[in-house]
């Protein structure tokens, strides 16, 4: 089994071009062996809507790591699989935004999967959202918040591969670089 880099991130605006949290879970040898979360401070404004979806103000983030010192802490661990995420696009979007948005380089590409996608080829004809994906699964969640957001996409792709989903077929490539 690979492995991989499950994670989710919080936005602090509608621009998602900064984020406000991240949890990351990391699944390899069939189980969720790591997990990591942080607040971190967009230095930005946010928008009341976020703020009342995730929680997360401006005095939540006070004294949080900036994206750049994050991603000193990160790095290594983002770089040691393939990413994965519920809606993974959107996710490695606001991670290239970041990237590019604070002018740090890190890669061409990445290899990646999406629990939606996942689940639209494995469980047809149902609703794929990740509420509906935990309550199916028996899985906790806090939705939206990015720690609780990130093991559950991970005990949702676990449950995909106990039901035997195969690996290579759910992995795509993202662009980091255009």
């Amino acid at each position: 089994m690979y492995r991989y880099i499950v994670f989710d991130v919080e936005t602090p605006n509608r621009y998602n071009d900064r984020m406000s949290a991240i949890g990351i879970s990391v699944v390899e040898d069939g189980s969720i062996t790591e997990e990591f979360f942080t607040y971190v401070d967009p230095e930005t404004h946010f928008d009341q809507f976020n703020t009342m979806l995730t929680g997360i103000s401006p005095e939540t983030v006070k004294g949080s790591p900036t994206f750049p010192e994050l991603w000193d802490r990160i790095e290594g661990i983002m770089s040691s699989g393939i990413l994965a995420a519920h809606n993974a696009v959107f996710d490695l979007g606001v991670l290239k935004k970041c990237l590019q948005g604070y002018g740090i380089s890190w890669k061409s590409s990445v290899k990646y999967c999406c629990t939606v996608q996942m689940g639209r080829k494995l469980l047809p004809g149902m609703s794929h959202k990740l509420d509906v994906m935990c309550s199916h699964y028996g899985i906790s969640l806090d939705h939206h918040k990015a720690d609780s957001d990130s093991h559950a996409c991970a005990e949702i792709l676990l449950n995909y591969f106990k039901a035997g989903a195969a690996e290579n077929e759910h992995i795509r490539t993202f662009r980091l670089d255009q």
